[in-house]
């Protein structure tokens, strides 16, 4: 036997595969230059993208670093001072009132006959308003006048006696002389005479007192006309016919008012910071409330008085009312225009701030940055405050500045919107902020 194993034959089903289902063939392997080129070029895309990264992000830093710093300084607004007017205008508030004021009582007592001018009417001095009927009044009169007649008699009556007396007196003092008449009747006749002179005395002194009696009672029944005291207008009747009015009445209300419109009188408490500004003939203007028409007054006197409750002086004007369009008890709004030095200077009342060393403004120098300067401050007109010393007309002022504001601050200064764009801006849409 041989040594060799018999060789055994493929099997069938090896050489039955079909030449279409066989293995692909392996890819050529890719050269080793090209595989390091792409490599190099990825390294150095990723090194790029990596360097733009970083700087990117440093730069973004620093832009954030300058936003914050630049937040860090406040925006301001700024206002310069302005020259004060010429003059200056107080408004105060005023009562009118009639240049003469009559209230009209009864100084005779009666009933009322009849009255002859309502409210509104205008008058003429001593035109009669009303009548009093007083007949016991009118007969006392009578009584008093028939008295004098009276008296005016016994009058005549003692005159007769008086210059009989005297005759006598006369005859018998030369009989005593002569001797034909006693010591006795001449001492009586001379007595008589004088007591006849005396009576003489008497009748003419009761007349003249009677006189008065009735010139009293005539001046009283002159009082049954009510008149007018001065031209002027009838403001009050209180009265109607047949009402009874009593004599020396003089509260309550009385018969009739008459004022005198033809000048006016207009009364102001006026606050004491003014008073030494509010001479006479001061200049003012009258505005009345529904009335477009305004009224020149001027001051004529003060009080020179101050109320110690208000710290205020009554001053008042006047004004000529040929119209008739001022009327007595009416309100006016006192405009006063009183001189003032228009050298002085003004700034908005927001640009004055309270600090340590007490009224200050803020004032910016030329590189924006904040000088606080202590200010003088005068009167408030409201809005704007008058500056006595401490600021110049070229000053920048910070509008509103913060309570933290202090010296060497640096401030961004805000631009001034155009008025242009403002007017556009709340055109169209009128809620929305102006476009800055």
């Amino acid at each position: 036997m041989s040594s060799e194993s018999p060789a055994i034959p493929p099997k069938a089903e090896s050489s039955a595969i079909p030449p279409q289902a066989e293995a692909p063939a392996a890819p050529p392997k890719p050269k080793t230059g090209r595989v390091l080129l792409v490599i190099c070029v990825l390294a150095i895309g990723a090194a790029g993208l990596a360097f733009f990264g970083i700087t990117d992000r440093a730069k973004s830093r620093q832009e954030v670093t300058a936003w914050t710093d630049a937040q860090t300084v406040p925006t301001v607004r700024i206002v310069r001072p302005e020259h004060g007017p010429t003059e200056q205008e107080l408004v105060l508030p005023g009562n009118v009132a009639a240049f003469n004021t009559g209230s009209l009582f009864a100084r005779a007592s009666g009933y009322i006959a009849a009255w002859h001018k309502d409210i509104g009417a205008h008058v003429a001095k001593d035109e009669v308003l009303a009548t009093i009927s007083a007949p016991d009044l009118d007969q006392q009169l009578e009584q008093a006048r028939a008295q004098l007649v009276q008296l005016q008699a016994a009058v005549q009556q003692a005159q007769a006696n008086s210059e009989l007396g005297n005759a006598t007196n006369q005859r018998t003092s030369q009989l005593v002389v002569q001797g034909w008449q006693s010591k006795q009747q001449g001492d009586n006749d001379r007595l008589n005479a004088a007591a006849q002179s005396a009576a003489l005395a008497v009748a003419k002194g009761n007349v003249v007192a009677q006189q008065a009696a009735v010139k009293r009672l005539e001046e009283l029944t002159a009082f049954e006309q009510i008149k007018a005291p001065f031209d002027g207008v009838v403001t009050a009747r209180n009265v109607d016919i047949g009402d009874l009015v009593n004599a020396g009445g003089n509260t309550g209300r009385a018969l009739f008012q008459v004022a005198d419109v033809h000048r006016m009188r207009i009364y102001v408490q006026v606050p004491q910071a003014f008073l030494a500004e509010l001479a006479p003939g001061v200049k003012a203007t009258l505005h009345l409330p529904g009335e477009k028409e305004t009224f020149e007054a001027q001051l004529v006197s003060t009080s020179n008085a101050v109320t110690e409750t208000s710290r205020t002086s009554l001053v008042e004007l006047q004004a000529d009312n040929p119209d008739n369009k001022l009327w007595p008890g009416a309100f006016a709004e006192v405009h006063f225009h009183i001189p003032a030095d228009p050298n002085t200077l003004t700034v908005p009342l927001t640009a004055l701030f309270f600090g340590a060393k007490g009224m200050e403004v803020a004032a910016l120098d030329a590189d924006d940055k904040v000088t606080m300067k202590p200010v003088v401050v005068g009167r408030n007109f409201g809005n704007k405050v008058q500056i006595e010393s401490g600021l110049e007309l070229a000053d920048r002022l910070v509008d509103s500045p913060l309570e933290s504001t202090q010296t060497g601050d640096k401030v961004n200064v805000a631009t001034n919107p155009d008025p242009n764009m403002v007017a556009r801006d709340l055109k169209a849409a009128p809620n929305k902020p102006p476009s800055l």
